[in-house]
Order: C-alpha cells, then sequence, then structure tokens
C-alpha cells in the first residue's frame, strides 16, 4: 500500500505580486511575520496577522475572509506552517515560496509602516 502525502500548495514570489496588486487582485498577501519584521518593511498591498496571533485562534481580517489567502513570511517556514493550518480550518491558503527574502531579492517593493522604503529583518 502507498501512502501518498499531501503537499501544501505554493506559489512564487512573482505570480504571488501578480495575483495581489493592481486593480482587481484576485488573492490576499497574508504577512504572518511579528510585529517588528512588519514595521520594517513588508509588501505594500499585504495585510498583517502574525503567526502567533493565528495559532492562538485569531480570525483573519475582514478584508481577507472568505478570500485565497497567499501567505508569506521573512523565508518561507512559518508562512507554510501558517498556510496548513488555515487550510485546516478551511481557507484557501497558498505558501509564497521564499518568504519577503525572495520578494525583495526579486526587487518587488518593500514599505516600512510609514510607506518609505522598507527592508527585511
Amino acid at each position: 500500500m502507498f501512502l501518498f502525502r499531501r503537499h501544501q500548495p505554493r506559489v512564487t514570489v512573482g505570480r504571488a505580486l501578480r495575483r495581489t496588486s493592481g486593480g482587481r487582485p484576485d488573492a490576499v498577501l497574508l504577512d504572518v511575520r511579528e510585529q517588528p519584521e512588519w514595521e520594517a518593511g513588508h509588501a505594500p498591498d499585504a495585510v498583517h496577522l502574525p503567526l502567533s496571533r493565528l495559532l492562538a485562534g485569531s480570525a483573519l481580517p475582514p478584508v481577507a475572509a472568505g478570500r485565497t489567502l497567499l501567505v508569506i513570511c521573512r523565508s518561507g517556514r512559518r508562512s507554510l506552517e501558517a498556510a496548513k493550518l488555515l487550510t485546516e480550518r478551511g481557507a484557501r491558503a497558498v505558501n509564497v515560496e521564499g518568504g519577503m527574502i525572495a520578494w525583495a531579492a526579486a526587487g518587488h517593493p518593500v514599505v516600512d509602516e510609514r510607506g518609505n522604503s522598507g527592508r527585511i529583518a
């Protein structure tokens, strides 16, 4: 008997940018990093919900409820955990490969909490 392991869906940072920005985004970029990381730099169109709050049972922000979630963190490890948890809760969640490190390396915009040029912490 063979056992098949269900893999968590994933998306590249380029595809994540295309799906979550512009006039008619079809998904929400959900950043699960902690507050200091978010404040240092995040994607301009991202929604913030730290993994620690998600694990504690926090609900999704209203803008993200019922939508496809492209989940991002610094490197892709916490977002994978968050995407699995969200999927178990019935959400459509996809992990963003490489996280914000890959996002910034691809030249995608990063802003701080004031909307200025940000950095990945």
